[in-house]
């Protein structure tokens, strides 16, 4: 391993051990530094101290000229060089941080994708029956992807904290223990809906497929009797999405989109949104109040009768 590769495995340690950072991340950010590391080796560099500011501003720039990367992607890759300049330069491996100049592309900033409330409730009526309805001879598995919707709407949650919930994190009735990036813990507050969904899945459906596997704390379980993989409740919501003729594509984070918005159309402090769904910044949660401006807007266009011309 060369010097230049050892000392991005610190920074990737450091992120991990003292940031705290999700696996997932640190797996992009290799990837992204990978490809860097190839860059500086076949241009002759082979320590920190030896990389130049143009060198840097250089892959920046081929990244879109050569690759045709997209804005979204060079920012990314820019800011895991940026990060580990950052490092280096704090572990004094570097006089300067030749990277500081390099300024990533400016984003298009896009608004998040939420549906309807009389959408959210097509989609769970096509995933399973209504947790109140009267009880009949219903499939089982209906009960569960019911339950996994209602809690995916109730919370907010990613796909990633649903799927990987265990019995232990249903605190009480009426509160959930979610796992978010980084592993930070939350604890959310879970409605009716989605605590009689869940009530009727465990007494109906979760001990028949348990008993197919060999006993997991997993709450959300396969036919197997195993953890619900992250890709089945994507097929889930994507079945119930065609069943109920949404006609947009619906996708896990679609729900936790409607549930911010739905929350601040009904007037919910962006702070206490920011909370639930476990933004570690409240600018990332206040994207959710341009929706909301976005749909005065039109309602103001197409109602006041002065608006237009």
């Amino acid at each position: 391993m060369s010097d230049l590769a050892r000392r991005v495995e610190d920074y990737l340690r450091h992120l991990s051990i003292e940031r705290g950072a999700a696996k997932n991340t640190i797996a992009a950010y290799r990837r992204d530094l990978n490809a860097y590391l190839d860059y500086l080796e076949q241009a002759g560099v082979s320590t920190p101290a030896a990389i130049a500011t143009d060198l840097v501003a250089a892959y920046a720039e081929s990244l879109t000229a050569k690759r045709g990367m997209a804005a979204n992607s060079v920012a990314r890759k820019v800011a895991a060089i940026r990060g580990l300049h950052d490092f280096w330069l704090r572990e004094g491996l570097l006089n300067f941080n030749a990277a500081a100049v390099v300024k990533p592309p400016k984003t298009a900033r896009r608004l998040p994708k939420a549906i309807s409330l009389d959408k959210v409730i097509a989609l769970m009526d096509a995933a399973g029956p209504d947790p109140f309805a009267a009880e009949g001879n219903v499939n089982p598995i209906r009960l569960r992807n019911r339950a996994l919707l209602e809690v995916l709407y109730a919370t907010g949650a990613r796909i990633s904290e649903v799927v990987n919930l265990d019995l232990d994190d249903l605190v009480d009735p009426t509160l959930m223990r979610l796992f978010g990036k980084g592993s930070k813990e939350r604890v959310v507050p879970v409605g009716k809906y989605a605590r009689e969904a869940i009530e009727r899945y465990l007494v109906q459906c979760r001990p028949a497929l348990v008993a197919n596997g060999r006993g997991t704390p997993a709450l959300f379980l396969n036919q197997r009797g195993t953890r619900l993989s992250r890709q089945s409740a994507w097929q889930i919501i994507s079945d119930a999405a065609e069943l109920a003729k949404i006609g947009v594509v619906v996708s896990p984070h679609t729900m936790r989109h409607s549930f911010a918005t739905h929350l601040i159309e009904g007037g919910a402090d962006v702070r206490v949104v920011q909370e639930l769904l476990g933004h570690s910044s409240v600018a990332t949660t206040q994207i959710y109040t341009l929706v909301t401006i976005d749909a005065l807007r039109e309602i103001y266009a197409t109602s006041h009768p002065r608006a237009r011309r």
